[in-house]
């Protein structure tokens, strides 16, 4: 049995066919659906395929990721079968004239990666019974420790009049032991749903139940012309989102930092931050909760 998926029992592998069953349908966002053992980052395959036109649709799960991307260029991997990776291929750019859905303006796409951190707040509460909220942009965090990230990676268009697609990865700790956690560059403590005590910590219907919520948020917000306050998804956001009200320091990309309250964020999905000087909008930054 050496070498075997199985001689783990408490992280069984994950079935393709059974995957397939459940999430792909004529009329559903979810398309293809390729289950891997081992890649290097399902972001970096689901944006090599974006590359080649793949239409949208495209669902990339990986057993394990040796080198899974988060921002600011940070590499992380887990045991096999330890978490859920997974990357899905989205081109909100292009109408769907049989879904009713007109092209999304670019200037909404920033409120992607919001909406899975939305849904994975829906699919852990659902399937863990775990009260989970968000760290913006979109951490996800239990007994503030974070449990999962998201990362969205834009793929420019072939042709200049081309919109770009979008790659949302999705990693979350599903039964990772506390000697497996990672190190968190920014000293947030990780968990894993096991440690936080999930009622359930099937990796099956979790995958079914983050990328269904995932799928039912984006057609609302396509549905309402990429627009975050019409679908609902900026009041959901808002309702999840626990770094409203508290006092943060904020790493900026470009090395500086700001300390202030979170106030709220804006209809593009950015951080409103009060700071001693002033009031700030921020599009990107890792923001460390202060009290």
């Amino acid at each position: 049995m050496s070498g075997s998926p199985y001689t783990d029992l408490d992280r069984p592998p994950l079935s393709v066919a059974r995957l397939r069953r459940a999430l792909i349908a004529p009329n559903g966002p979810w398309a293809r659906l390729e289950l891997r053992a081992e890649t290097g980052s399902t972001n970096a395959d689901v944006a090599e395929a974006a590359r080649a036109d793949e239409p949208e649709g495209l669902v990339v799960v990986a057993e394990r990721q040796t080198a899974g991307r988060g921002r600011r260029g940070r590499v992380w991997q887990s045991p096999a079968r330890a978490g859920i990776a997974t990357s899905v291929l989205l081109r909100p750019g292009e109408a769907v004239p049989e879904r009713g859905w007109l092209p999304a303006t670019p200037t909404g796409y920033g409120w992607l990666p919001l909406l899975a951190g939305v849904a994975l707040v829906e699919a852990v509460a659902r399937l863990a019974e775990l009260e989970a909220t968000l760290k913006w942009p979109n951490d996800l965090l239990i007994d503030d420790a974070k449990c999962a990230g998201v990362l969205a990676e834009a793929v420019p268009g072939r042709a200049a009049d081309q919109p770009p697609a979008i790659v949302l990865g999705i990693g979350l700790n599903v039964t990772l032991r506390a000697d497996e956690l990672p190190v968190n560059p920014t000293g947030l403590p990780a968990t894993s749903l096991q440690l936080a005590g999930a009622v359930a910590t099937d990796r099956d219907p979790l995958l079914r139940a983050l990328l269904r919520a995932v799928a039912d948020w984006y057609d609302r917000w396509r549905s309402a012309g990429g627009d975050a306050v019409a679908s609902g998804l900026r009041d959901a956001y808002l309702a999840a989102c626990a770094t409203i009200g508290r006092e943060v320091r904020v790493l900026l990309p470009d090395g500086d930092s700001l300390t202030g309250t979170a106030t709220g964020v804006d209809p593009d999905g950015q951080l409103m931050v009060t700071t001693s000087t002033g009031a700030r909008t921020l599009a990107a930054g890792d923001v460390l909760h202060l009290r």
